[in-house]
Order: C-alpha cells, then structure tokens, then sequence
C-alpha cells in the first residue's frame, strides 16, 4: 500500500487507539487493530536462530554459527542464503519480524556480545550484514537492523552515555546501518544506551540521518525495556515501544499528545510506519504469508555444515593439515570441548537446537572402522555448574530423561505439571494463583563423591537433596537488566556426598514475586579427577596417537550478554593442556572454540591452530570435513586477535561517572594496531588454506572520477582494481583478495589504511586468475564535519592488495583530481 492510503487508513482511527498500537501486545507480539484490518506480528530473536515466543526446550531450532562465524565468511552469497534459512525458520514458527543481524562492531575484543557481532571493520560488517538482510526479506519475513548505534560493549548497558564524534560516528559505527538502510531493510532496532548524552530511544540520531538523510521508511523498535521516557521518546523518531502490554507511552503518551507536549502527526507517522511493516510481512488487510513451511532438513543441515567449514579460520599449519585418513591408525582427542563444545553465546539470541553433532562426534563418525579414536577429557575448566539435563537426570514421577516441573499456589497445591528437558526454566508456564515454581529430578551418581548443586532465581528460593536442605533463603533483585532477571538469575549452590548407584531427589522451589521474573534454574556438578591425573591421561592418550587433536574454548558465561570480559585467558587449564599435549605429540592440532579472541601462548608449539568460533549445531560434521580434507577452511579473520590483552590498543569498556569515551576515534581493530605501530598475533583478514598464493600484479582498470555518495547514490565512478593471483600450491583452493585504500598525505586525520573491497576467486594448481575488485566511490569521502556533508579529497591515493591487513604485497596509486561538490 502507499503511504497516502496508509495514512487514510490512519485517519479512521481515535488517538486512543492509534497510541494504543505503539506498544506491545505482548512480550514478543504488536496490537492488532481490527478496524484497519492490521493483525498481530510476531518478533523473535534471530542472530544465530529463530526461537520464537517462547523459552521452550521442546521446540527445536536451527543453530547457525555465530555472528562473529558469518563475518568469517568474507561471502556475501552464502550470507545471504544463512539469510533465507532464517526466514524460512520465521515463517515455520510464525514469525514476522527477525531481530537480526547485529551492526555493531568489535571495537573492542572484552566486549561480552563480541560473539553476536559480525566484524571490527564497517565494511566487512555493513557487506556482511546486507547480504544476512536480503536473504530474510526475500522471503517476506523483516530483518532488523541493531542496535542502534555504538552499542558496543555491556558494562552498564542499560544507561551508559557513549561519547563519540561526529566524523566517526559517520565513517565507523553508523556505516554498517546506512548500507542496511541502502539495502531496504524494514526494521531498526534502537539501543538500550545513550549518544552523546541522549538515549538512543529520544536520540536526534532517529531523525537525522535515518529517516531524513537515508531516507529510511521502515519502523524503529525499542530493545526491550528501552524506551522509558514518555514525551522525549515519542517526540522523537521512535516508533514501537517493546514488549508490551505495560509501558511508558499508552494512556501518558495519549495525555501528553493531547497536553500538546507530542504533536499528533507524530503519532500519524509512527502509526504509518507499523502498518507499512504489517503491509511488508503480510499482516495487514488481505495480505497473505507464504505457507508455514521448513527447508527440507538435509538441505538445512548440509547448509549449516557448509557454513562451518566456511567460516572456519585456519590460523596456523605446519603441514599437518588436511589428515590424510588411509594414513592413520589412532587419533587422540582431547578437551572438554571436543564433547560439550560451545555452540553459542549466552544472552537473549540463545536457541535449543534439535540435533547437535560435537567435535568428537564429527571425528568419531569420520573415522569409523578406519582408524582408533581416544577421547581424554583433561582437567576441569571451574566455572559453574550446568542446568540438569537428560544426560544426567531423571523426572522422578515417570522416570523420563528430563525433570519434573509442577506449579504450585500458596498452600502448595499442584496448579500444573510438565515433563521438561532441561533445569534452566526461563518461562514457567503461569495460571491464576500460581504461587511456587517446583523443579525436581533424580539424579544417580555412578560412583561415590561430592556433587554441588545450585538454584538460580529471585525471591525465596529453596534447594533440597534427598530431604537434606542445601539452600534457603531471600535472595533480592540486585539488577534492572533484564538479560539478568529472565535469562541468567544469579545461583546459589551448594554442596553434599551422594552414594553410588543411589538414585538422589533434587527439589528446587522458587516463589514468584513482582518484577523479579519467574526464571528458575537448577544445575549440578559431579566430582571431578584430580587435575593432575587428568592432565597425565590427556598426555598419555596423545603420545600414543598419530595426531592429537585439542578442543578448547571459553565457558559459559565468560561470553555473555549483560557483562564484558575481564581476560584473553583460556579457563582452567586449558593453556597448560594444550602445552602439555604438544610437546608429547608434534602432530597437535588445536581447534579453539570461541566467539571472540582468546590468548593462544602456545601458538608457535601446535603444528596447527583452526579457530571454529561457536559453530551451531553442525559443529563436528564442519570440524570433520576440515580436518580430513573433505572441506577447505574458508574462514578469514573479522578481527584482530591479539598476542595478549596487555598488547590490545582499544580495551575501555568501563564508563566513568556513566561516560564511556571513544577517545580512540575512527581506529579501532586492525586500524588501532597500525596507528600504534604494533604487531598481533594475527591480523585481521588473515585465514590460511590448504594451497598457497603469490600476488603478481596490481592494476588500477578505472580511476576515480570524483563524487562523495554511496552505493545506489553515488556521485561518482566506482575504482575498479584488479588483481593477479596464482595457486602455487598443489591442491585447488579459494583466496580472498583484499584491497586497502591508504591517504598518508590527507589533510585530515585518517587511519593508516582501511577495507575498501574485497573478493575471492578459486584456482586449480598453478593457474593463474584475476580478481575484480569494485572500491565504491564512498570509500574515498570523509565526513566533513563544518560542512556537514562528505567528502573527497584531491591528490594521490594508495591501493593495496593482499591477504589481510597486515601481509599487503601489491601497491599502486591513483589520482583524485578533484572534488566536485
């Protein structure tokens, strides 16, 4: 429909039920609005998999890998097909509106959501999270664009108050969600923090640029719980307040509007914008959806498996990788991981996947009648103990694999009880009286030892093992976020011997009270070797075997949505590990299991290094067919990864007196290392194949004419580069050729040099092929901030191609001649 005929459809509505519109339904739906035939829309989450409205084990998802993975990628196509299985998991789970991708960058690697971001460079990002944008609404499902803008690290996230200039506003953190704008995306989600002393719910920053300058059309939602001022807010280009029913704007907004403090028209275009959603996604009038409708599953998981692979980093190799599999007779794999790999980050993106294949799966399966497989778990990471699960428990009313949970009223009387998968209960199903939340489950020891159970929630909560009461107590909201509250309550624990072959019966209760959610978590530990002994057999099992194989990783929660990293560091003893296991072994292959940068101080002593981030469900299947050959790793750096935290040029995430500065200006990432003339451990854009690559030549096909836009809009002629690459290797491969722009005589401040393009070409063994680089003429403008518009200097520009931000063998100059505007 057109804007004019949304805005008749608008005028048949009271201001009551206009405002009413504004804001949720529901935790996860909008208002329906019969009289202008509008019907609800569904959200949900959606970076790495499309949950739904609810927290429900038993309603499977996909799991893709995770953001930080797709930026991996450097491939926009199979992006945009990551893309188009998003949207067909919306559409299978009646989902309008997907709240992905995530457009904020790595500006730092403590930042804790560094996982559910795509990359350091705006670039990377902003191609990256196109491609996610257009594969999601390709298939009439919203992508979002979030969250909006410099919302880039979690201490204090809620209110804290990001100082960042105008030029780098424009040219670093705000780049990413023009191009998702360009690209016609149909939802912005604005974030919890503020810009320059504004929150982002009132900020100038709707306005102007993103829906004057950019022109953007589409609605702005609020994270939730972020819009909580009534006239500032609405005034403001902030169009949908969530979750709903309750919240700041309703019957105040309506007083506020009719006290002339919110002008009417206001509401008119906010109201326009949600029925130009519902328009969009088939929610309005006689629009229809596609069908509810899954990919086939071999076709999803064959995709997700590819995506692995493809977004692995192979970081080192000293000719160890691929295995040849006719050649060996025992593989060694270590680590906890290799059996209960990460597969993604903690926070409100979390997913249950219905199928899991993990790293010793994926091994164990290739390897099959082939060769001997040895797992050793090594020493135990610490960190806290996990939610009971199937594996380890049983409901103890049917003897299912799972646990009971049961809803009580004040006398204690059952309202409802249900066979759940797992202790960690986020919504508990509520009915009128509900008074206590009962999770229970017997749990039998195999051997002897000291077990530690825990209970996470607020309010009262009790824990008892086999009648004998660990925990008790009031335990008091201490935190508005609501990452905390619904998703990750903090757990008490506790500890007691269980006997043997006893079956024991955990009763954990929690009493619900307002506004500390109705979140319930029960987790267990079991005794653990003695380290050292851990540690010897782990030695033992890969001095034994043709090659070792490490899996290790961060733990839960040292990745985590509503706090920041404090540390690099690998936990427990994992360094001591994979140390140990190479020198007992010169045939070690360490694959690290994270969602952002770790320290690896070992590097130099593995024989190779594959970074796998936090892969989805498909893991060990991808791990598989890297490792053995079936599959190049793909992968190429989104970000810088460091030697260690203390070498990290951009590491503040701490405000001060509620203030986080972004001193550093437009060089974070790779941009920072070269500013400060230091080397990491490796540098953005770095990924390694199985076949190696000299650069021939560089060769600029068409200079710069002038303009200062942006694709779509540009003023200007693209800069064509081409580059002449040759397989010197003895197997086919793929490159990704990368070219950097570098000004060192601007008059402006810039970085040393920066992403403007890239591509990959493949190659049989020793042919030589040319790749075709488009630089848009944008990547040549800055934002002038007197003038206030952009940009293109006059005079001699460099032109770099190579492997990564750090390894740039071809150079040439072009001439600007002038600035037309």
């Amino acid at each position: 429909m057109t804007r004019d005929e949304l805005l008749t459809l608008v005028g048949t509505l009271d201001l009551t039920q206009k405002v009413g519109l504004l804001t949720g339904a529901t935790v996860w739906r909008t208002r329906a609005e019969p009289a202008v035939g509008l019907r609800e829309m569904v959200f949900s989450d959606g970076p790495a998999g499309v949950r739904g409205e609810a927290w429900d084990e038993r309603s499977p998802s996909l799991l893709l890998p995770s953001a930080s993975a797709l930026g991996s990628l450097w491939d926009e196509r199979l992006a945009g097909q990551l893309g188009e299985l998003l949207a067909h998991e919306a559409l299978r789970k009646g989902v309008h509106a997907v709240l992905a991708p995530t457009l904020n960058l790595h500006r730092t690697p403590l930042g804790g959501r560094h996982f559910e971001c795509l990359a350091e460079d705006p670039e990377l990002a902003a191609r990256t999270g196109v491609a996610l944008i257009r594969g999601i609404q390709a298939h009439g499902v919203a992508a979002t664009a979030k969250h909006y803008v410099a919302n880039d690290s979690e201490t204090e996230r809620l209110t804290v108050d990001v100082r960042v200039d105008e030029r780098t506003l424009r040219e670093v953190y705000l780049a990413p969600f023009e191009a998702a704008v360009r690209a016609g995306v149909w939802l912005v989600m604005s974030a919890y923090n503020g810009v320059n002393g504004t929150t982002m719910t009132a900020n100038e920053l709707l306005a102007q640029p993103l829906k004057g300058e950019w022109g953007f059309d589409g609605a702005v939602v609020s994270d939730w719980g972020a819009v909580r001022l009534t006239a500032e807010s609405a005034a403001a280009a902030q169009d949908l307040a969530m979750p709903g029913p309750e919240g700041p704007w309703g019957e105040a907004l309506v007083a506020a509007v009719r006290s002339g403090n919110v002008p009417e028209e206001a509401i008119d275009d906010k109201v326009v914008r949600l029925l130009t959603l519902a328009d969009r996604v088939g929610a309005l009038g006689s629009g229809r959806r596609l069908p509810r409708r899954a990919w086939p599953g071999g076709t999803a998981r064959r995709l997700l498996r590819r995506a692995v692979a493809s977004g692995t980093v192979l970081l080192r190799n000293e000719d160890v990788l691929p295995l040849d599999v006719s050649a060996l007779h025992s593989v060694a794999v270590i680590g906890r991981h290799a059996c209960a790999p990460r597969l993604q980050g903690e926070g409100s993106a979390g997913v249950y996947p219905a199928d899991v294949v993990t790293p010793l799966d994926g091994i164990r399966a290739r390897l099959h009648g082939r060769a001997r497989v040895r797992y050793a778990p090594g020493p135990d990471l610490g960190g806290q103990p996990l939610p009971l699960d199937p594996a380890r428990c049983a409901n103890p009313l049917t003897g299912e694999p799972g646990v009971l949970m049961r809803v009580l009223d004040a006398s204690g009387r059952e309202l409802s009880a249900e066979h759940r998968l797992t202790g960690r209960q986020l919504e508990p199903p509520l009915a009128p009286r509900s008074h206590t939340v009962e999770i229970s489950a017997l749990v039998r020891p195999p051997s002897d030892g000291k077990w530690t159970f825990g209970v996470g929630g607020y309010g009262r909560m009790s824990l008892a093992v086999d009648g004998q009461l660990l925990v008790e107590g009031e335990f008091a909201r201490d935190t508005e976020d609501p990452a905390v509250i619904h998703l990750d309550p903090p757990r008490r624990h506790a500890s007691v011997w269980l006997a043997g072959g006893h079956a024991a019966h955990v009763v954990a209760r929690r009493e619900l009270a307002p506004d500390t959610g109705r979140a319930v978590v029960v987790t267990a530990a079991a005794p653990e070797p003695e380290p050292e002994q851990a540690l010897a057999e782990a030695v033992e099992a890969a001095r034994d075997a043709d090659v070792a194989v490490v899996v290790v990783g961060t733990t839960d929660g040292s990745e985590s949505e509503g706090h920041d990293r404090t540390s690099l560091t690998l936990p427990g003893r994992q360094d001591e590990l994979v140390a140990a296991v190479a020198a007992a072994n010169p045939r070690t292959v360490v694959v690290v299991n994270s969602g952002g940068p770790v320290e690896l101080p070992w590097r130099e002593r593995a024989a190779a290094v594959l970074l796998s981030w936090f892969p989805g469900q498909e893991a060990g299947s991808g791990l598989a067919d890297v490792l053995f050959g079936q599959a190049e790793p793909g992968g190429r750096l989104p970000t810088t990864w460091a030697a260690a935290l203390a070498d990290v040029p951009v590491r503040d995430t701490t405000p001060r007196d509620g203030v986080l500065e972004y001193a550093e200006g437009l060089h974070i990432g790779y941009r920072a290392w070269l500013r400060a003339g230091l080397e990491p451990a490796y540098w953005f854009g770095h990924g390694l194949g199985y076949t190696t690559w000299s650069y021939d030549r560089l060769r600029v096909a068409s200079e710069v004419g002038g303009g200062d836009g942006v694709d779509g809009v540009d003023g200007g002629e693209a800069l064509v580069v081409e580059v002449q690459v040759r397989n010197t290797g003895v197997r086919p491969g793929r490159e990704v050729v990368q070219v950097y722009l570098a000004r060192p005589e601007s008059a402006v401040e810039r970085p040393v040099r920066w992403l403007a393009g890239f591509t990959a070409v493949r190659a049989e063994p020793g042919e030589t092929v040319t790749a075709s680089v488009r630089v848009p003429a944008r990547m040549l403008r800055h934002w002038d901030t007197r003038a206030g518009r952009w940009r293109t200097e006059a005079g001699v520009w460099q032109v770099l191609a190579g492997r990564s931000a750090g390894d740039l063998p071809l150079t040439a100059t072009v001439r600007r001649s002038n600035d037309r505007r």
